[in-house]
């Protein structure tokens, strides 16, 4: 109730107001029952946007850093994530991103519409990224449709390491849902997960335009670090 307070008294009206957001395909979007939205990722904005154009509640799984910082600034970090309908996961692998997925499942079981970031990290450089399979074992063990979502200018609003929005429109397009019940069955299958992905960002790509890159966004990130 709370999240649904936030979004109709103060994000709502200030962000539609402000930024003048467009959407294609909003019909897409299931108006009861469980679903994955696929999307990318260029702006922190993005968790924002999304939630706020739809009439349903969104969950998205956010990176447990924006939890944990401490002082005014990570209260207030901590209030607004929570209102937002976020939940945090570890992405350092293994047991945690094990973790992160039955926490994406329990979404799922009760109903409700789960946000995701394929390539699990924002681009860098508005380059679209390789996918990792965890959207991929999500889809195959929930048995639900999967929506790709494409963020429009989003980067141009919240810039990578800035820290105030520019004033500018943004847009969403939402695509069909893509369905893998052939796959049923086959979640284990690493070479069945990894083709899951490669469509799903296949048709991210085709619907977003950005230039596509076959690697970790996460990877770039970190060589580009060690440079610094």
């Amino acid at each position: 109730m709370f999240y649904f307070l936030v979004k109709l008294l103060l994000a709502g009206p200030v962000l539609k107001t402000l930024f003048r957001p467009w959407v294609i395909g909003y019909e897409n979007i299931p108006t009861k029952g469980a679903a994955i939205l696929a999307s990318n990722h260029l702006s922190f904005s993005d968790s924002v946007f999304l939630p706020t154009m739809l009439d349903r509640h969104v969950t998205f799984l956010a990176k447990s850093d924006y939890f944990t910082k401490r002082g005014p600034a990570g209260l207030l970090m901590r209030l607004f994530f929570n209102a937002a309908g976020q939940l945090p996961i570890d992405r350092s692998g293994g047991k945690a991103s094990e973790a992160s997925l039955n926490t994406g499942l329990k979404v799922l079981a009760q109903g409700e519409l789960l946000g995701i970031y394929p390539e699990g990290t924002r681009s860098p450089d508005g380059k679209m990224y390789r996918g990792r399979t965890g959207v991929a074992r999500m889809v195959l063990e929930a048995h639900v449709p999967i929506i790709p979502i494409v963020m429009v200018d989003t980067e141009k609003v919240m810039p990578l390491h800035s820290k105030l929005p520019r004033i500018r429109r943004i847009g969403i397009i939402i695509g069909k849902p893509l369905d893998f019940s052939r796959f049923e069955g086959l979640e284990s299958d690493r070479f069945i997960l990894r083709s899951v992905t490669d469509e799903i960002m296949y048709e991210l790509h085709r619907m977003s335009g950005q230039e596509y890159s076959d690697v970790y966004a996460s990877s770039v990130k970190e060589k580009r670090a060690r440079k610094r």
